[in-house]
């Protein structure tokens, strides 16, 4: 990991997501870059300095972006980081895909507040499409507070379609955090399963993983995944969920589509997705 992007809109969860990105970066000696979009009423990369004063609101949101851009730069480089602030003045998706394809990086970091909250207009429905169309790994950040550096880990997953590459991202965090991993398969109400076959495919998966030693192994009857995954953090708790985002068939076909996009939004734990 050399390279990783914060979109921020300066909330709360933001800023805990922000604060998470420096640590992250300082762990593996990365890069760190804050972007920051803004809805502008013209093309403000347009006006001269005339014109921009037709808008005195935009100009003041203007300056207090660059303000909160710099006070994040200041606190990367008090902590030894490399970092570069950006502000984009549409606010479009693809904006900070397309940053983040052009850039590198090799990590999202950012903070939503799901549906509560001023910030659903910029980040509710925003952070939804960056987990669906991301490329590289996301995680959000949500209302709880941030444990970090992550001590448990927990990875959901139906285990039959191969997932070895997200569990490889989580795997290189889990060492760099020297955390546990809980490999947790939902059985839901579509699924008959007994909880000693549901640790089949568990088993069968961990066998391409022969050195990974810092494990456990759950299933839960549950009628639906979001609510395994809430029952099973009562009992088990932990510090980042993490899941996959894309596949064609089963439980991952449900991810696709809705499942990883709800837990990213309705959960108060950081969510982290990777795209298969």
């Amino acid at each position: 990991m050399k390279n990783i992007l914060v979109p921020t809109d300066f909330s709360e969860n933001c800023n805990k997501a922000a604060d998470l990105g420096i640590e992250m970066a300082k762990l593996y000696d990365a890069e760190i870059h804050f972007f920051h979009l803004l809805r502008t009423p013209v093309d403000w990369v347009k006006l001269d300095k005339l014109k921009e004063k037709r808008y005195p609101e935009t100009l003041k949101q203007v300056g207090a972006a660059r303000s909160a851009l710099r006070k994040l730069e200041k606190k990367a480089e008090r902590a030894g980081l490399e970092c570069q602030t950006f502000i984009k003045y549409q606010v479009e998706i693809r904006n900070i895909l397309r940053h983040s394809g052009h850039f590198h990086h090799d990590f999202i970091i950012t903070g939503s507040s799901g549906t509560k909250g001023t910030a659903r207009e910029l980040f509710g429905s925003n952070v939804e499409k960056i987990v669906r169309k991301s490329d590289v790994p996301v995680i959000v950040v949500k209302e709880d507070e941030v444990s970090f550096p992550f001590k448990n880990i927990v990875f959901v997953s139906d285990f039959i379609e191969d997932v070895s590459g997200a569990f490889e991202q989580v795997i290189s965090i889990a060492k760099k955090c020297n955390a546990h991993i809980r490999l947790l398969r939902i059985n839901t109400k579509t699924d008959t399963n007994s909880i000693t076959a549901g640790l089949d495919p568990i088993k069968n998966f961990l066998k391409k993983f022969p050195d990974l030693k810092n494990y456990s192994m759950f299933v839960n009857n549950e009628p639906s995944v979001e609510t395994g995954i809430n029952t099973f953090l009562i009992h088990e708790p932990a510090d980042l969920i993490a899941m996959s985002t894309h596949g064609s068939t089963g439980f991952l076909s449900l991810f696709s589509q809705s499942i990883a996009e709800g837990v990213a939004n309705h959960s108060s734990l950081p969510v982290m997705t990777v795209k298969i």
